[in-house]
């Protein structure tokens, strides 16, 4: 584990569900229905009143699913956290569609809602790294400069990577103490 911007950022390598924050952002599908992955583990622990509250805001507001880059809320479930907020990032298709935007907005929205509901904390996954395909070294600036955005609103944002190689390589390429 590593500690940035004056102990504000938590960089760690771990399990997301394990983590203590106020907000856990799952790298949902726009299904909002679970799947692999993060989403599937933070459904896993959490138990069925996440997958019950996201069937809700499918009934009632996004009955087409969630589009990339927006953010909503549900029930942490028997998750330590508060609440968990889902995002949906962009899927890679080249770079020239969007991508970057599509991140940086899934990353932002998040905060957004985080701090509305009174957050301190917020623990994010890599979003759109895993089978979404977007490259991890070009996801690291885009994520740095959202977290240099907010750094001062929150107590901690926790940046967790599953992977060695994933926490290894965002603590190399890292900008936000440079």
């Amino acid at each position: 584990m590593k500690r940035l911007c004056d102990g504000r950022v938590v960089v760690m390598q771990g399990d997301i569900t394990t983590v203590e924050a106020d907000a856990i952002v799952n790298a949902a599908n726009s299904t909002l229905l679970g799947g692999g992955g993060v989403d599937g583990a933070i459904h896993r622990v959490g138990g069925p009143e996440i997958l019950e509250a996201c069937r809700k805001i499918r009934e009632t507001e996004w009955p087409e699913g969630l589009p990339p880059g927006r953010a909503v809320v549900t029930t942490a479930g028997r998750l330590s956290a508060k609440y968990v907020i889902h995002t949906v990032g962009p899927i890679w298709r080249g770079g020239n569609h969007g991508e970057d935007e599509t991140l940086l907005s899934a990353y932002r929205e998040s905060l957004k809602l985080a701090y509305k509901l009174g957050c301190k904390s917020i623990a994010f996954p890599a979003i759109s790294t895993g089978v979404y395909g977007f490259p991890f070294e070009r996801s690291v600036p885009l994520v740095c400069s959202v977290v240099k955005e907010y750094v001062s609103v929150f107590e901690k944002i926790i940046l967790v990577f599953f992977s060695s190689r994933d926490y290894e390589t965002f603590l190399l390429l890292q900008t936000l103490e440079r």
